[in-house]
């Protein structure tokens, strides 16, 4: 097996694996990413949204017309769903128009960003580890955080009523390498059972499925089980499966990071003033959802829906919404300790991180706000 694997993909929105390519997520191996949405890296979301419009006699910061930010149409990006839906990030903008793009892979929306169609992105842990390992630390930072939790192992209780009827089952996962895949083989390694990391082979055989297509497996009875980000785990629930495992039961205060929010480093140099209206609309985003859990629901599953053209149903949306919780911290410790447990599957060579990090202009908006200022792990920039 080579040593240096893909810790790859993002949480939610993994892609079925495939053939290695040449060009590695890190610098050896990859999987294939998935299919691009219709317009270049990621998709131009529509911008009929009165929230967004520029305000009369605003004006632009540092004289810049635009900035580009990405995110995924999923829950665990509510921060940015929710920021755009309410014209937050606009407000805080000015008359610098923020325009944006969704994506469907982590590794899609860090080449975007790395060719400057996007400047700023929300992101899972592992394309960010990626993309910065893989650029030898030159291509972006860590700025923040913006989600924790919302993974779960939800299984076939006809199949699996306890924790050890997992072993001689077949568990999905989004993709090889994937946060959600590291963490399950991390998980099975800690029951004493033995798997094959590259062809999930063993004790627990590891199916790696697009979230897309895992709740029909699900249902039809191909896999017995996943380990899903939502909304898929409350899908999984929807069609009668039960959650076994909540991750966040596995994390200290049960918490660990599954959205962060990344800067290319180029754009920071060049746009500190922009990087910090964003991270302020990003934290007067968290402080709104938190105050408005009901009206936050709401606007994020609207803005899904016109991101997507389907809104997600009462029955997958509530229990979903209730399993993350919208931080500004980005619990650097766990990114730390996630790159570390994809070492020790022997899906990644260990990596340097140091320098991933800077949360100073995050904690400088936090200290404005009256909060308090968040670490990074002994990860950050000199």
């Amino acid at each position: 097996m080579p040593a240096n694997l893909p810790l790859s993909r993002l949480r939610s929105n993994g892609g079925a694996p495939g053939r290695l390519l040449r060009r590695g997520i890190l610098a050896v191996a990859a999987l294939p990413l998935l299919a691009l949405t219709a317009c270049g890296y990621g998709s131009e979301a529509k911008d009929d949204n009165a929230n967004e419009k520029v305000a009369a006699g605003s004006e632009k910061i540092d004289g810049l017309d635009t900035v580009k930010i990405g995110y995924f149409g999923n829950l665990t990006h509510a921060t940015a769903l929710v920021g755009r839906q309410q014209g937050i990030f606009q407000k805080s903008l000015g008359a610098t128009k923020a325009s944006y793009a969704t994506f469907n892979a982590g590794p899609s929306e860090i080449e975007a960003l790395n060719a400057g169609s996007i400047d700023i992105g929300w992101i899972g842990p592992s394309p960010a580890i990626n993309g910065y390992t893989k650029s030898d630390g030159k291509s972006l930072r860590i700025i923040g955080g913006s989600a924790s939790g919302g993974v779960k192992l939800v299984v076939n209780p006809d199949k699996v009523k306890s924790v050890k009827d997992v072993k001689g089952k077949k568990i999905a996962t989004p993709q090889l390498g994937n946060t959600q895949d590291v963490a399950f083989l991390n998980w099975i390694a800690e029951q004493g059972w033995k798997v094959d990391a590259q062809s999930g082979k063993g004790d627990v055989t590891v199916v790696r499925s697009d979230n897309k297509v895992t709740p029909d497996a699900f249902k039809a009875g191909s896999i017995d089980g996943a380990w899903v980000p939502e909304p898929t785990a409350s899908k999984l629930v929807a069609e009668g499966g039960k959650v076994l495992l909540d991750e966040a039961s596995l994390w200290p205060d049960k918490k660990f990071v599954i959205t962060n929010i990344i800067v290319s480093q180029k754009f920071l140099t060049e746009h500190p003033k922009v990087v910090e209206a964003v991270l302020k609309g990003s934290v007067d985003s968290n402080k709104w959802i938190n105050a408005n859990p009901a009206a936050a629901k709401a606007a994020a599953n609207k803005q899904l829906e016109a991101d997507s053209g389907k809104a997600l149903p009462t029955e997958v949306l509530d229990p979903a919404w209730t399993s993350i919780q919208f931080i500004n911290d980005p619990l650097a410790s766990t990114l730390n300790s996630e790159a570390e447990h994809a070492v020790k599957a022997g899906l990644l060579k260990k990596p340097d991180l140091k320098g991933i990090y800077d949360l100073s202009i995050l904690n400088k908006v936090l200290k404005a706000e009256g909060e308090s200022a968040v670490d990074d792990a002994g990860l950050g920039v000199s």
